[in-house]
């Protein structure tokens, strides 16, 4: 990529610095993101602390959150174009069966929905590196804000997608894997694993371990030998995940029969009002800099440099 030139990067920071010290004031736009901030009900390390550094209750907001919107758009949208997006192992499973019997043109479908997925998890992961090498601080969030959109782009344009076809498959299809790949890639990326909300298989087969545990009587106690107990801290988060999955599905196939494409909207807000508290951070991070870089108290650079 090339850099930008030196002559625009000049013009834009005279212009800012301008613009700080004689139009606006610095003090008041920190304030009013301070406040939009303070009345976010969202915690505020949400979507910045990372693996082993997130609190249970970090995890817990964050499974329902992302859990709801996937069940909603992996539920709803099997009414819209008739395939679930987010399953890879059904996709796998499905390709190879097609490929056993020769119908090699269902087999490239299958085949391109794993790659959109792939595809969309690849992507997801390339913003989030760009993100941590830049110490951006709303590097997830800044994800979560480019996943709306490309729920917005389905939601708009579903109809005229559905009728291009690609590799066998609708365009709407396409996009469909690809979001399914960035959402649950940004929320495996954040939890370090511990959270996966697209798929429910490893979930319900992670309650049922614990459930085992939970019931198993520990008769004889002997010395040395370890107790059988449940995690019932993994046990409530995987019960939130089907749960919130669940909900997720009924709304969002109510919504696609009621209302269509344009169901996606109100997802890609509440995707947007997730992201909204470490973007308002960041944003008061830059206001801060710039404040302190070009604000009316900072000294013009000398004309010999010093």
């Amino acid at each position: 990529m090339r850099r930008i030139p030196r002559v625009v990067q000049l013009i834009v920071t005279r212009y800012l610095r301008w613009l700080l010290r004689n139009r606006l004031d610095a003090q008041q736009l920190q304030a009013v993101v301070d406040r939009a901030i303070a009345t976010l009900p969202i915690q505020e390390k949400l979507l910045v602390r990372e693996g082993a550094l997130r609190s249970a209750s970090l995890n817990r907001q964050l499974a329902w959150a992302m859990a709801f919107v996937a069940g909603a758009v992996n539920a709803g949208t099997f009414l819209a174009v008739g395939h679930y997006t987010s399953h890879m192992t059904g996709v796998v499973s499905s390709m190879a069966d097609e490929l056993a019997f020769g119908d090699f043109t269902m087999a490239i479908a299958a085949l391109g929905m794993m790659l959109s997925f792939l595809g969309g998890a690849f992507f997801c992961s390339t913003l989030i590196s760009y993100g941590q090498r830049h110490r951006m601080r709303s590097r997830y969030a800044f994800t979560l804000v480019v996943e709306a959109g490309l729920m917005l782009v389905f939601g708009f344009m579903g109809h005229v997608l559905e009728k291009k076809v690609e590799f066998t498959l609708p365009v709407t299809v396409i996009l469909l894997c690809f979001i399914m790949g960035v959402h649950n890639a940004v929320t495996s990326i954040i939890s370090g694993a511990a959270v996966r909300t697209t798929h429910m298989t490893g979930t319900v087969t992670d309650i049922g371990i614990e459930l085992s545990r939970l019931a198993y009587v520990n008769i004889h106690n002997k010395h040395g030998r370890q107790r059988i107990v449940a995690n019932r801290q993994k046990l409530t988060l995987y019960l939130l995940i089907l749960a919130s999955f669940l909900a997720g599905g009924v709304a969002g196939a109510l919504g696609f029969k009621h209302y269509g494409f344009k169901v996606t909207v109100p997802l890609a807000g509440f995707l947007c009002f997730l992201a909204a508290r470490p973007l308002l951070l960041e944003l008061r991070l830059l206001l801060h800099r710039l404040r302190k870089q070009w604000g009316p108290d900072a000294k013009e650079p000398s004309a010999d440099g010093d």
